[in-house]
């Protein structure tokens, strides 16, 4: 099984840019799926199998409050000027944990890494 990626449309283009320089397959809501509601990337997300990338707090709720059913997340958490260093890390932990990544709520902030199962 190959890793799939699915960016919402928050995040910087610029992390979407250095993942497809390292050739992960990733699929850009603001691109393909503009305006989409979280309902509806949540869905698309489980039909592509892919895991999100999130830059919206909001499905941290979906995935633990509501137990929306959904691939895997990957939240991050960073202020603008963090950006090379986010997307360093964020680049670092898909390499590490590829498709072990699925099932899995991903938080990354400049500080550190939490990885938890979504149940």
């Amino acid at each position: 099984m190959k890793l799939k990626l699915l960016a919402d449309e928050d995040v910087n283009y610029n992390i979407i840019k250095a993942l497809r320089n390292e050739r992960f397959e990733i699929i850009s809501v603001l691109e393909d799926y503009r305006s989409s509601s979280d309902e509806d990337i949540i869905k698309i997300s489980q039909k592509l199998k892919s895991i999100l990338i999130t830059e919206d707090k909001d499905f941290g709720e979906w995935v633990f409050a509501h137990r929306s059913k959904i691939t895997g997340v990957i939240f991050l958490r960073y202020a603008p000027l963090e950006l090379a260093r986010i997307t360093n890390s964020l680049i670092k932990v898909i390499l590490k944990y590829d498709v072990s990544l699925y099932g899995k709520f991903v938080v990354i902030t400049p500080q550190k890494i939490r990885i938890r199962d979504i149940v």
